[in-house]
């Protein structure tokens, strides 16, 4: 059974950071893109962050440009969110995907997603 598995959300003041953790078991995903999502409440599911199968390719948002980062880990099966300079804005359930093309991942239409974790940026 695929599953992936977010950590290391929390609540943090403005201008502080938080590490987003997503563990992807059940299958190989050497060669699955994967990326970041998040909803704020009321408001719709956006994208926020994508790395391709290899980890040579990185994509952001333009409203987290600069301040995030997404990585993988070396066996591939981890992606990362190192969210710096936390904005009360950035405050959402964010969530993780994955799939073999790093379209699907950023357009939405992965195989796969997490249950999410909460981050909340107080001002």
């Amino acid at each position: 059974q695929v599953q992936l598995v977010e950590s290391g959300g929390g609540l943090v003041q403005a201008g502080g950071s938080l590490r987003l953790s997503c563990a992807a078991s059940g299958r190989t995903f050497g060669d699955y893109a994967m990326g970041w999502f998040r909803q704020a409440p009321g408001k719709e599911r956006e994208f926020v962050a994508a790395i391709s199968w290899s980890g040579g390719s990185t994509f952001y948002a333009d409203s987290v440009k600069g301040r995030f980062t997404i990585s993988r880990g070396k066996a591939k099966n981890t992606a990362y969110l190192q969210m710096n300079n936390l904005k009360p804005e950035d405050t959402a359930i964010y969530y993780c995907n994955a799939d073999p093309s790093t379209s699907a991942t950023r357009d939405g239409r992965p195989d796969y997603w997490g249950q999410g974790a909460q981050v909340t940026v107080s001002s």
